[in-house]
């Protein structure tokens, strides 16, 4: 006999009698996905420029890709917001980046409704609608949308994937991490990497093989139930890291330097068809030095640079065939609609080197080439956290104008491509339509016959900004449904409406040129730099006929331009684009609201997870002490007592051969250290580093406060030296770990994870300035000084 169901909520619709031979039974019907719903999966991509990837045109090979693309559509008209995280959410909620509160990076969040990173909950997410319609739930690799105050151990977690709808995670919760010694998380907590570098460990093939884990575990189980999968990896965002099997591929193949690339890769595009045969290039960029005007020696070390990135990315590539393959190994492949797409254009943090530690940026050093050169052979290797020069970003949003954080079209104009074998008949088609981020989304309800919830879990929803483009799936010639669409990142603004674009770069068109306004990348809007802005700014391109932004008609039709910048105000108005802020660091350092009250004094206990680095003591350019409350066994002990950063910059306060060290990493460039010159006794003994700056730092040079390192035994002096310099402002994005390093080693006096040997009972960290005072310690000084 088949059972009888009732929608859960409705009146019981068996028979209740006095015995069970006298009643009939029903059930709770349980939420079923409709027969044959395909599964979905958005594979995205980091930092990957519109001429990049051989897709669409590009010198890296990425044959899965390529693959993807043939059994679908490329999207050419595709648009995100030229930034990681508001991306990200721009596609998973179908609303725009402003209306979730997602202005910038999670890390930059400020006071004001379209900055402060917390995502709202009437901005339902695709995962959280589609458990709702019988589907497993999945997300693997980069999150980013979660508040850094939010992002560790003590929660909460209702921002978290699990808590937006993933039924399962694995990954990393911040913008970036090392793909050689990654800070993973599982499901709600941290875990170790499953595998050593020896043994051939890499974050890409560790994600792929939990997504297919994730897959298969479902299939096995429910062989009917359809998924979501979000598959994020964290390619090619820098550190661009991969083993020289997949970099050296390419020796020799970028000798021909970024101007004649993207001549190459434009006449490509041309031949897929992707542009018509009269399409201009845009100009060279004033950023960016002649391939020609380089010596050999730049020549040489550049084309390493994007040789290992072309390695990370072909990897990366390999993966998602790996992940294609598991699902044409179970016969779901055909059923899959898969969308592809990067977050942003290729990415201009590396400067005009490049570096060797991409963390140098953030703390105002840039590297020079005498600094890079000796160690070129290493990069994409474990000792470093790489990144290309800005003369390849640009390359690689070829044919379009700059690059990440800019709205420029090489920054906000991404590639697209759809799959879908069962549902879609067209196979390797161009469409010319034009679409956002925020599309992706309706565009999968679409396909799938589902409506926006009116509610998610009591909350009710706002209006989803996006609309579909499932229409243009079979019919290449079906009109756009997306006319008009703003843009804003760090007080870089652009409108396009109707095949005309508007824009205004900030601090300008390039670098150079904002220079010569006396303006550069960071800076405060003010009301007069803004009226400036307004007055002689903008910029006014017909995309339509001049999709590379190559000729300005602001001047042509000032009419239209002023209705262009009127529009831009209105949908700024609609979705909380205001206040404009075009700073950078200062976002970075900005106070936030935090779980507990701001604390000068931190207690870590031996072994715990890692602490993140948005809970992480700020020790910078100020005075702290650490001390540790240890026991020694009889004949010593050795390890970390506590450690945060890695190779790129951080500091490690540890026992090696019977002495007490202290190591701070100045940006990879240099390892200040200061020893006891005494042994650490055995039995209960209090160790203690303190640092006392001497000077100011000098942040825009990259340089922290200068100061002096000593180290204590039980009260007594037993170390000192003067730092000339410190990192000023970041460590990178590596946590904080307490009885072990945890990741990658701050130094390489030791191997990770150095556990230390002897019982700790707790470290602290007090950043309050209080120091021991001690007659000996001035003795000290003054022979230091000497």
């Amino acid at each position: 006999m088949s059972l009888k169901e009732y929608k859960p909520g409705t009146s019981f619709p068996g028979v209740i009698g006095r015995t069970v031979s006298e009643s009939s039974s029903a059930w709770p019907e349980p939420t079923r996905a409709r027969a044959d719903a395909p599964n979905v999966i958005f594979f995205v991509l980091d930092d990957v420029g519109y001429g990049q990837m051989s897709a669409f045109g590009g010198l890296v090979n990425t044959p899965n890709i390529e693959r993807l693309a043939k059994n679908g559509l490329r999207y050419t008209n595709m648009h995100t917001t030229a930034l990681c995280s508001p991306t990200r959410s721009c596609i998973l909620t179908g609303r725009n980046h402003h209306s979730n509160g997602v202005a910038a990076i999670m890390e930059t969040a400020t006071g004001f409704p379209g900055y402060d990173g917390r995502m709202p909950f009437e901005n339902g997410m695709l995962p959280e609608m589609l458990l709702a319609h019988g589907y497993n739930t999945f997300c693997t690799g980069k999150w980013h949308l979660s508040p850094a105050e939010e992002s560790t151990p003590a929660g909460p977690f209702h921002r978290w994937p699990l808590g937006r709808g993933f039924e399962r995670f694995y990954g990393f919760l911040g913008g970036e991490t090392n793909q050689w010694f990654p800070d993973l998380t599982y499901d709600n907590h941290s875990v170790p990497q499953p595998g050593s570098l020896e043994e051939g460990y890499h974050l890409d093939k560790d994600l792929a093989d939990h997504a297919i884990q994730f897959i298969l575990d479902a299939h096995v189980n429910a062989p009917e139930k359809p998924f979501f999968l979000y598959h994020a990896p964290g390619c090619a965002h820098a550190p661009h890291q991969v083993s020289k099997e997949w970099s050296d591929k390419y020796k020799g193949k970028f000798d021909m330097g970024w101007d004649k690339y993207r001549e190459i890769v434009f006449a490509r595009q041309k031949e897929l068809g992707i542009f018509p045969p009269d399409a201009e290039l845009s100009p060279h960029d004033p950023d960016v030095p002649e391939w020609d005007s380089l010596s050999d020696e730049q020549k040489m070390l550049y084309s390493r640079f994007m040789e290992v990135f072309a390695g990370f990315l072909e990897h990366c590539d390999y993966q998602l065939g790996r992940i294609l393959k598991a699902l044409e190994d179970i016969g779901e492949l055909d059923n899959t609609l898969i969308m592809l797409i990067p977050d942003n254009g290729a990415s201009s943090e590396g400067g005009v080197n490049g570096a060797f530690n991409e963390m140098s940026s953030f703390n105002y050093y840039y590297e020079k080439l005498e600094e890079i050169l000796p160690r070129m052979e290493e990069l994409g290797g474990p000792m470093s956290y790489n990144h290309y020069p800005w003369g390849w970003s640009w390359a690689g949003n070829t044919p379009f104008r700059r690059w990440k954080k800019e709205v420029y079209r090489g920054g906000s104009t991404d590639n697209l491509i759809v799959s879908w074998p069962r549902g879609i008949k067209a196979r390797g088609e161009n469409r010319f339509q034009y679409a956002h981020a925020i599309d992706m989304l309706p565009t999968v309800l679409d396909a799938l016959g589902i409506e926006p919830p009116e509610s998610i879990r009591g909350v009710t929803q706002s209006p989803i900004e996006g609309v579909s483009f499932a229409h243009t799936f079979d019919d290449a010639e079906a009109p756009t449904n997306h006319y008009t669409q703003y843009f804003e990142m760090f007080a870089c603004r652009a409108i396009d409406h109707d095949g005309w674009r508007a824009v205004c770069g900030f601090p300008g068109p390039s670098y150079t040129e904002g220079a010569e306004k006396g303006h550069k990348f960071g800076d405060e809007i003010t009301p007069e730099i803004l009226d400036e802005l307004d007055a002689s700014g903008w910029e006014l391109y017909h995309i339509a006929k001049d999709p590379a932004e190559c000729h300005n008609l602001a001047d042509r039709y000032p009419a239209k331009l002023k209705e262009m910048i009127a529009r831009w105000y209105v949908e700024a108005g609609k979705y909380q684009v205001l206040p404009l802020d075009g700073t950078v660091m200062q976002r970075l350092v900005a106070e936030r609201p935090r779980l507990s009250k701001t604390q000068n004094h931190y207690t870590f206990y031996p072994n715990l997870s890692v602490v993140p680095i948005g809970n992480t003591p700020m020790l910078f350019n100020r005075p702290h002490s650490i001390t540790a409350e240890v026991e020694i066994p009889t004949g010593g002990a050795e390890g970390v007592l506590l450690a945060q950063g890695g190779i790129a910059g951080g500091f490690v306060f540890y026992l090696k051969g019977g002495k007490l060290h202290y190591i701070h990493n100045y940006l990879g460039l240099e390892e200040l250290k200061v020893s006891s010159t005494v042994d650490v006794p055995d039995g209960a003994v209090t160790l203690r580093y303190e640092f006392e700056p001497t000077g100011k730092p000098d942040l825009r040079n990259g340089r922290g406060a200068p100061g002096r390192g000593q180290l204590y035994i039980d009260g007594k002096l037993v170390g000192n030296t003067e730092f000339p310099t410190t990192v000023p402002i970041t460590f990178g994005i590596e946590g904080l770990s307490c009885g072990y390093d945890f990741g990658e080693v701050v130094s390489h006096e030791y191997h990770a994870p150095f556990t230390f040997t002897g019982k700790i009972h707790q470290v602290t960290v007090d950043l309050s300035g209080e120091l021991i005072e001690d007659e000996e310690a001035e003795v000290q000084i003054l022979m230091a000084r000497q």
